[in-house]
Formats: C-alpha cells, sequence, structure tokens
C-alpha cells in the first residue's frame, strides 16, 4: 500500500485543497484527515459519519468536594497555579481544579493528606470513521486545549491503515497538519512519500527549508509543490533551486486560481469544476505516480 502525505511548513498554502483534489484523482484510495487541531477536509468531501469513538488522554486532576478538608496544600505544590480556592463555597471551602490549567503532573494527587483528589483519562477528543463521495476517510477533532495530538494522529493513521487492508484499497492519501511538531512527525513517519506544499514567500520558503530537514531526518521521500506560483515567479525559482540543492524533487507547480475557493464554497475539489489550476494538480499527481 502506498501512503501519500500532503503536508506544509504553515497553514494557508492550500495543502487541503490539493489533498482534495487528489482524493478525486486516485482510484480505490483510503482517506485520512491529520490536521486534528483544524481539520476541513470534510467541507470538501461531504462525508456521511459511519461511526464515533472518544480519544482519551494524559490524566486530570478532580477534587472530591466531600473528601477536601481546605487545607490548600494540593494548590501550594501546584507550579501552574491550576488550584484554586472556590470563593463561592466561603470560609473553608474546599479548592477546584480549572481544567485548561491542569497539566496532569499528579503533584498535587500525591501530596493530598486526605487522598481527595481523583487522576482520571481526560477526555481530549474524539476520531470518526465517514463514508464520503470519494471512499471511506478517518478523521478527529482536538479538543479546546487538549494536548498529545500526535497520539491522536497516530489513531487517525492506523484506522486508516486499517481500513485500506480490510478493503483491499493501494492507496492511501493523508491531508497533514502544518508546521514541524509533534502532529507532523506522527504524520510522516514511515509514509511512502510527502508532498511539502508551499508558497512563493518568504515565510513559505523558511518553512519549507524547516520541513524538508524532518521529512530528510526521516528518511522519507520527499517531493514539493509550489502553489500560486505565478505571484512571485523570482521567488518560486529560488525555493526550487533550494530544494533541488538539498536534494528534493520538484512535483510541480500550481497557478493561482480564483476558482478553487468558488469550487470549495460549492463543496466540490478544484479538479471537479474545470479550474485553470487543474491541469496543474493533475500534473502533481502525474509525478507523484499515485
Amino acid at each position: 500500500m502506498k501512503e501519500l502525505i500532503v503536508i506544509s511548513g504553515k497553514g494557508g498554502t492550500g495543502k487541503t485543497s490539493i489533498a482534495a483534489s487528489f482524493a478525486v484523482l486516485a482510484n480505490n484510495a483510503v482517506l485520512a484527515d491529520c490536521d486534528v487541531d483544524a481539520a476541513d477536509l470534510h467541507l470538501i468531501l461531504t462525508p456521511t459519519l459511519v461511526e464515533t469513538h472518544d480519544f482519551y488522554s494524559r490524566n486530570e486532576a478532580v477534587i472530591v468536594r466531600d473528601k477536601c478538608t481546605g487545607c490548600g496544600i494540593c494548590a501550594e505544590v501546584c507550579r501552574f497555579e491550576a488550584i484554586r480556592r472556590d470563593e463561592n463555597e466561603g470560609e473553608g471551602a474546599a479548592y477546584a481544579v480549572g481544567r485548561t490549567g491542569c497539566e496532569g503532573c499528579g503533584v498535587c494527587v500525591w501530596c493530598c493528606p486526605e487522598r481527595a483528589i481523583d487522576f482520571p483519562e481526560r477526555l481530549c477528543g474524539r476520531w470518526m470513521v465517514s463514508d464520503t463521495r470519494r471512499g471511506p476517510m478517518v478523521h478527529a477533532k482536538l479538543n479546546a486545549a487538549a494536548e498529545n495530538s500526535g497520539k491522536l494522529v497516530s489513531i487517525v493513521r492506523r484506522e486508516a491503515r486499517r481500513i485500506a487492508e480490510e478493503t483491499n484499497r493501494d492507496t492511501l492519501i493523508v491531508d497533514g497538519p502544518p508546521g514541524i511538531g509533534c502532529p507532523v512527525i506522527a504524520s510522516v513517519t514511515g509514509a511512502s512519500q510527502v508532498l511539502v506544499v508551499t508558497e512563493p514567500t518568504v515565510s513559505g520558503k523558511h518553512d519549507l527549508e524547516r520541513i524538508v530537514s524532518l521529512t530528510k531526518h526521516f528518511g522519507i521521500p520527499t517531493f514539493i509543490c509550489v502553489n500560486k506560483w505565478d505571484i512571485n515567479p523570482g521567488m518560486t525559482e529560488e525555493i526550487e533551486r533550494g530544494a533541488i540543492e538539498a536534494g528534493v524533487s520538484i512535483a510541480g507547480r500550481i497557478r493561482y486560481d480564483g476558482a478553487v475557493t468558488a469550487a470549495q464554497i460549492r463543496g466540490l475539489a478544484a479538479v471537479e469544476t474545470g479550474a485553470h489550476s487543474d491541469a496543474d494538480i493533475r500534473e502533481v499527481w502525474r509525478v507523484l505516480g499515485l
């Protein structure tokens, strides 16, 4: 099975738009949206939800009111200042843990003399399996202020691979997260190849260099594609020269095309609308060899 990960060094480069078009061009593919902090591939592929699963990760402190004597030791030892006295309860009130402040270190649990602090796993989000008009898709949503997005990404990829194997599909297309952090590392490790989508700007060039360094570290075959290349042809050429010097393959260029936005408003991929960039995207797909 071939697994293509579409990533970008920064947000807003057109990564998801290109991944959606690849989903249309692919035959017999499974799709995965690993941008769990801000998933939006579903906006184009009109999924029908099949199953939903809770994602628990990391522990959080929960003070049991009936056991708390209000001694305040937990608040004293919490270096994150996540525990405060509940002022609404009056003198000698119990303490409470702010959910967005708790880092799950467990110090308060160990130090509480009354054993009045529980330490359950935290509900951090959910992952879903859906049917789309271009095949099955696994996607997820991380809750606000939740952590361990890399772990959730790994679950999404694992389930997408399982579905591909069970349904005899030979291609997995992954819309990855932007940046170079844990979610990106969890997205690219073990992939067949990576397509890095960039834009012809100074920040696009800088972030491309960072993410190419990451994929080279893991030894993953890497291609780059300059989206909206014609807004700055000089920078496009500079980016491509740098990529070649770094040993990265050029998958192609995609012109700026306002029809892409119009297609997204209609819930369609660019290659479904006869947009001017249609031929460019198809050529990138051809070069990738999927």
